[in-house]
């Protein structure tokens, strides 16, 4: 996949479109920060191709058996397009994927949260995830239905990471003295920062669930804000070159601030070969990323990835 980027953004780039971004509250303080202990931000980086390459031929099939992604979608009635998408296009490259909803949909299946609250919705979705799978998934993967994720290389980044580890990873974002991982590009936790969630839900002070202050904040910053009181904190997502892996943007966008930055290396400047999402797509827009992402190849040309992650039974779309 690595060696795919080229076609693979060249394919995206035509069916790319402009999109607005969430606008997130910025520059306050949060309340309860100071309770919680220091940390220093670190950048999470994925494996070099040398460190895949020195493991044996056994210890690579074991890890690309060993590697089981459960993933998270939260949506509402108003999402039944975007819904669609994600369901037929990559989501099907979950190990196990479910949707939870803000109320009971027929046309689709789905975990019926009865609440259209955003930061409630999250709350219950990691609660019966934990509860469900605890003994079958090690990393959990929640996205937003605007967001297109590559999964394969969500399982290469994770592939030398330790679950039993407090990892929560994404995109990281500061606000004032909190750091958050940026739910537009997706939120990964292991299950041992799970687990810890799932404790601290109890106390209605520290993980309160309608947050203790005058204005409501966004649910990925309520979620930083629980988490950091467990020694959980949002650590962001690179490549091995430094480039971050979860996007908050389309690609379209990122080529176009890549134009205006770095004209002569609009690719290289644009996006990582490993990226794992992009976020703010259309429906429409879905399926033209599975095409440049899973469909495209140069007639002739081989592929030599030491590892190889299929998807599950039944994924019928690439």
């Amino acid at each position: 996949m690595i060696s795919e980027s080229s076609s693979f953004v060249k394919g995206v780039v035509l069916g790319g479109a402009f999109c607005m971004l969430v606008t997130l509250l910025g520059h306050m303080k949060v309340g309860h920060g100071s309770k919680a202990q220091r940390h220093e931000h670190h950048h999470i980086q994925a494996p070099n191709k040398e460190d895949v390459l020195s493991l044996s031929e056994g210890e690579r099939m074991e890890l690309s058996k060993s590697m089981r992604i459960y993933c998270i979608i939260l949506v509402k009635p108003k999402d039944l397009g975007h819904w669609a998408a994600v369901r037929e296009t990559w989501s099907k490259h979950c190990d196990k994927v479910e949707f939870y909803s803000s109320e009971n949909v027929k046309v689709f299946d789905s975990v019926a949260l009865n609440t259209n609250d955003m930061w409630v919705m999250m709350r219950k979705a990691y609660k019966i995830t934990y509860e469900r799978y605890k003994d079958e998934f090690s990393w959990f993967f929640l996205a937003y239905p605007t967001t297109f994720a590559i999964i394969e290389n969500l399982k290469y980044f994770l592939l030398k990471k330790d679950p039993s580890q407090p990892f929560y990873i994404g995109h990281t974002v500061k606000s004032g003295d909190l750091e958050y991982v940026d739910g537009e590009g997706g939120i990964v936790l292991s299950i041992e920062s799970l687990r810890r969630f799932s404790r601290i839900l109890e106390d209605s002070d520290k993980c309160p669930e309608q947050g203790g202050m005058i204005w409501k904040l966004a649910e990925d910053k309520q979620l930083a804000i629980c988490l950091k009181y467990t020694g959980v904190f949002a650590e962001n997502a690179e490549d091995s070159e430094g480039k971050d892996v979860f996007n908050t943007k389309t690609v379209s966008a990122l080529i176009k601030e890549a134009m205006s930055t770095h004209p002569q290396q609009v690719v290289d400047g644009c996006c990582s070969d490993m990226a794992i999402t992009f976020s703010g797509l259309a429906p429409n827009h879905m399926h033209v990323m599975m095409y440049g992402v899973y469909r495209l190849r140069p007639y002739g040309h081989t592929y030599n990835d030491a590892l190889v992650f299929l998807p599950p039974p039944g994924s019928d779309n690439d």
